[in-house]
């Protein structure tokens, strides 16, 4: 396994990539978010950066109409499996690196997506750079993050997460021209085992047990913040 120089560990992918496919599955089953993305900015025929793709789980929905997608991740191992998850589609390209330093040229990116990766606010300002570096001008970045203020998932998500403070990361991207548009979604699972294998990638193991132990049935309320800016 190689990590890319300045790679930030992920509690969760990192460790259990079999898991967090099904995570991402289950995640915004009624398509809440591509919805509020192309709202925003279609990425239809233009250049896509996916950063922190990881095993490249979206790579191919943006190739679907992009001209080209690149992915980006620091770890070697998800990295392949984006490279074997995309082999046959001949617009996508997977590299390994970081938001702080991203193998990208300048001035060639139209749209980046970040879902859950790296952007958490206070202390991503080198991956800003880079986007700064990076973005073309009229190009539009995505970043998606939780909204630790609301829903059920938002609760667990700032009890047991206290350091990220959603009134401190708003102010640091709104403070950035950055445009929030807060979102509903949520988790749908067929299945009980998993909703609970993916709670305990998520969460310490004493707190995921918790709120296992707490929330019945296949679902959990989930809200998200779809942070936009164009360059």
């Amino acid at each position: 396994m190689s990590i890319a120089d300045g790679g930030i560990p992920s509690p969760n992918i990192w460790h259990h990539a079999d898991v967090y496919e099904i995570e991402n599955q289950a995640v915004d089953p009624d398509g809440v978010i591509e919805k509020a993305m192309l709202a925003v900015r279609d990425w239809a025929g233009a250049n896509v950066l996916d950063l922190g793709c990881g095993t490249g789980f979206h790579l191919p929905r943006f190739a679907a109409t992009a001209a080209k997608v690149v992915g980006v991740e620091p770890h070697g191992t998800l990295a392949d499996a984006a490279r074997r998850r995309t082999r046959d589609l001949a617009n996508v390209e997977v590299r390994q690196g970081t938001a702080q330093r991203l193998p990208i040229p300048e001035a060639s990116v139209d749209v980046m997506h970040a879902r859950w990766a790296y952007f958490f606010g206070p202390g991503c300002e080198p991956g800003l750079a880079e986007l700064d570096r990076v973005m073309r001008r009229g190009g539009t970045a995505f970043v998606i993050d939780n909204d630790g203020s609301r829903s059920t998932f938002g609760r667990w998500f700032s009890q047991y997460y206290p350091m990220i403070k959603p009134a401190e990361v708003e102010r640091f991207w709104t403070a950035r021209g950055w445009h929030r548009t807060p979102l509903d979604m949520g988790w749908r699972f067929t299945r009980r085992e998993d909703l609970e294998a993916v709670i305990r990638i998520e969460f310490k193991p004493a707190d995921a047990e918790t709120i296992i132990a707490s929330h019945p049935g296949l679902e959990v309320d989930y809200a998200i913040n779809l942070w936009s800016k164009t360059y």
